[in-house]
């Protein structure tokens, strides 16, 4: 779902860089992880640590729209990033602190955690991502064309007929629904949503009824790529995806950017 909720922020913010993680959803999903592991709650069972990551991810998202719904332009797109900012820094302070007061062997746990795996996903994680994801992907799908006016500009959108404020909440916490749950059953992977909805735009176009579903199913396609070659680099152990995906996305990004600029 990445690869989908990176199109979507990309046409909302109307940012080619946008990605998942824009709004602070990967520091509050980080921080309650550090906290589960600094505590030692882990111990309780398998689905304590994504259940954490998806309670934070969730806080991370009301926060930003709290503290951007303190002017009175809450759906200001350079509100919404400069709240992301703000959160952002607030949970990155929490993680930092916890590191000074864990010890190490927690610390690793963490940090191999922040960079992405798919180790730990077990089919019940896998099933309430799935129970998120697709419900929200759906609505977004049915989001194609007011999100092609957006693409243009809010004014051009209003013109035309869209309900700019109502396209923009519901797709940011469509979007947002989407990263909170990947980031629950993975960890913070990074790339995914970034490269993705460029690739697929070279394809087909920036039509979001095609690019949207596309870059679903493209993001889910690399990731599981990335996770393979995860496995087998070093095999019988694993490095974190995230170093996977970071490694291929550079080269990778950096190719469709020079092919975009011609």
């Amino acid at each position: 779902g990445l690869g989908l909720a990176g199109a979507t922020f990309q046409a909302l913010l109307r940012n080619p860089l946008a990605e998942p993680y824009i709004l602070g959803i990967s520091g509050g999903a980080a921080a309650a992880a550090v906290t589960v592991l600094a505590l030692g709650l882990v111990s309780a069972g398998s689905w304590v640590l994504p259940a954490a990551a998806f309670g934070g991810a969730l806080l991370a998202i009301l926060l930003v729209f709290r503290v951007a719904s303190v002017t009175d332009r809450s759906f200001d797109v350079r509100i919404l990033l400069l709240a992301g900012v703000v959160v952002g820094a607030f949970f990155s302070a929490m993680i930092a602190l916890w590191f000074a007061l864990s010890e190490a062997s927690t610390v690793r746990s963490a940090v191999l955690w922040m960079m992405g795996s798919l180790a730990g996903a077990d089919w019940g994680a896998v099933v309430t991502a799935a129970a998120y994801t697709f419900p929200a992907g759906m609505v977004l799908v049915a989001l194609a064309r007011p999100l092609d006016l957006l693409a243009i500009g809010e004014e051009t959108a209003t013109y035309l007929g869209a309900n700019v404020e109502q396209v923009k909440r519901l797709a940011f916490g469509m979007a947002s629904l989407i990263t909170a749950a990947g980031v629950a059953v993975a960890g913070v992977i990074g790339f995914v949503g970034l490269i993705v909805p460029h690739a697929v735009r070279l394809v087909v176009g920036s039509g979001h009824r095609a690019l949207l579903p596309l870059s679903f199913l493209a993001g889910s396609a690399f990731l599981l790529l990335a996770d393979v070659v995860a496995r087998l680099v070093i095999a019988p152990a694993e490095i974190p995806i995230g170093v996977v995906t970071a490694f291929t996305g550079v080269p990778i990004f950096l190719v469709l950017l020079r092919g975009s600029l011609r």
